[in-house]
């Protein structure tokens, strides 16, 4: 199955950066690999590169693998937790990992 790997790191503008990299080879030229993703409950994850100072890989629909700094991680955690009708959309930007 082909995967989209998907990074998200925050800006020092506070906005959320979103890097895609249509290859894992793409993917671990810019991040160091420390190991291979051997719990997830999830079959098709098994395997997958765990990356140096990111969290993940986590699901997301469409074929993506998506890693998240330990700040992402923490930050959309805190706005899940907050009912739907109080919570504020956070700025994305969408970057090409190429």
């Amino acid at each position: 199955m082909d995967y989209t790997y998907r990074v998200v790191t925050k800006g020092t503008d506070g906005e959320y950066r979103i890097n895609d990299f249509v290859r894992e080879t793409e993917l671990l030229r810019r991040y160091v690999q420390i190991g291979a993703d051997d719990c997830s409950l999830h079959q098709y994850v098994r395997g997958c590169p765990v990356l140096k100072g990111l969290i993940g890989p986590m699901i997301e629909p469409g074929n993506v693998l998506r890693y998240e700094t330990p700040e992402v991680f923490e930050q959309m955690t805190k706005e899940w937790s907050i009912p739907a009708r109080k919570r504020r959309r956070s700025k994305l930007r969408v970057e090409n990992g190429q």
